[in-house]
């Protein structure tokens, strides 16, 4: 039995030296006898894709005679050299690939020496080049429906967006808008930023946006939507919070002709010309101008208009003013409405005229009016009736008084 298995391992053993025998022969037949020098081949080699382009990187071999190295594509119909004497594995080379299509490819790398030889080949697969078939399925981040935008009490815009799939890879979004100045400039979302502020966005012009992404989280190139696409339109004026007003008697202020006709019955939000006791009433002490004041509760940098609707019947102005100022501190006027000096007076205290309004009607309907531009921040109101228009020279009457402001002002 040993016998046996002797014979047996003797014979197992000549089959293997006779395989090596016969391997190493055919490899000498087909290098015919010539011994053949193999540069070292690239290790960790990876690649980015780009826009119609692409980049392979690799860590290069410690082989000291590689000069150069060669990457073939489609079926070797193209290529491109790469000169290179870094032989530091630790380093990174990277090779630019221009003017592909856009499609999946494969690339082989080949080191070289300088007299020739080649090493074994390296792949490179699955290499994806993206281009405008890509681009054109880009959408721009889309902004939040419900709550466009909002506008800070110290007149800043933001715009709010939705949050970004994060599949899409977006990078940014490009927000273009026109400054204060009246030039062009631009504003940057990032995409993990849900709202971009707009500190000096002048009111009243188009704002659009554009997105970028990038179609892997390494890809060489940025995308861009094809076309900017326009925000909604910025609704900066609104209505002054009544909510906010309050009585303030400077001296020689109207009073009302009783409690129930205080100045507060010109906010209580009534609509239309309201009649006893639902006005605000005087109590007659004039003759007129008298003068009524009161605090808007803040300060707005952008009034842009007031309506004013009288009483059902009578004693409506149709000619008062409307004076502002941010601040009473030492701002009362000694004078009565109606003395020739008040106008001079209140401007010496700083008080600002923002409109004069003249009516040509009975004065109960409301009468949206314009201030003049450029008006001044406005906390605290003085309404100076000057004139009725069924010419009643004591009592005047009003039924609502309401502001409007730009916030971008």
């Amino acid at each position: 039995m040993k016998n046996i298995v002797r014979i047996a391992a003797f014979c197992l053993l000549g089959y293997l030296l006779y395989g090596c025998s016969k391997q190493d022969t055919q490899f000498e037949s087909y290098l015919n006898g010539h011994e053949v020098k193999y540069p070292g081949t690239v290790t960790n080699a990876h690649s980015r894709p780009g826009n119609l382009r692409a980049a392979l990187t690799w860590n290069p071999s410690s082989d000291p005679s590689i000069t150069r190295y060669v990457i073939y594509w489609n079926n070797k119909a193209d290529s491109i050299i790469y000169n290179s004497t870094n032989h530091n594995t630790s380093d990174s080379l990277t090779v630019v690939i221009p003017n592909l299509n856009e499609y999946i490819y494969s690339f082989t790398v080949f080191s070289y020496d300088a007299k020739g030889n080649r090493s074994i080949p390296l792949d490179i697969n699955n290499v994806r080049v993206y281009g405008p078939i890509y681009q054109s399925g880009l959408a721009n981040r889309g902004y939040n429906v419900t709550n466009p935008y909002g506008i800070s009490a110290d007149g800043k815009l933001t715009l709010n967006f939705l949050k970004v799939d994060t599949s899409t890879h977006n990078v940014f979004t490009n927000i273009k808008y026109t400054n204060k100045a009246g030039k062009e400039s631009f504003g940057k979302l990032s995409a993990d930023s849900m709202s971009v502020t707009l500190a000096d966005y002048k009111a009243d012009t188009k704002i659009q946006f554009i997105s970028a992404f990038k179609p892997t989280a390494n890809a060489l190139d940025t995308f861009y939507v094809a076309n900017y696409e326009d925000f909604p339109t910025i609704n900066s004026v609104a209505v002054c919070d009544k909510k906010l007003f309050k009585k303030v008697y400077l001296p020689n202020d109207a009073k009302p002709y009783e409690g129930d006709t205080d100045i507060d019955r010109l906010w209580d939000g009534s609509t239309g010309p309201q009649g006893f006791p639902n006005i605000f009433h005087s109590d007659g002490n004039g003759p007129l101008p008298v003068v009524i004041t009161f605090d808007m509760g803040a300060v707005y940098k952008g009034l842009v208009a007031i309506e004013e609707t009288g009483r059902n019947c009578c004693h409506n102005p149709d000619d008062f003013e409307v004076w502002g100022i941010a601040d009473i501190t030492n701002a009362a006027t000694t004078l009565k409405a109606n003395d020739a000096g008040w106008t001079a007076e209140a401007t010496a205290k700083g008080w600002k005229l923002l409109k004069e309004v003249k009516r040509t009607d009975d004065g109960s309907a409301p009468l949206k009016v314009n201030f003049d531009p450029n008006p001044p921040p406005v906390r605290y109101i003085r309404i100076r009736i000057k004139h009725n228009s069924n010419n009643e020279g004591n009592y005047t009457n009003m039924s609502e008084l309401t502001f409007w402001n730009n916030a971008l002002l």
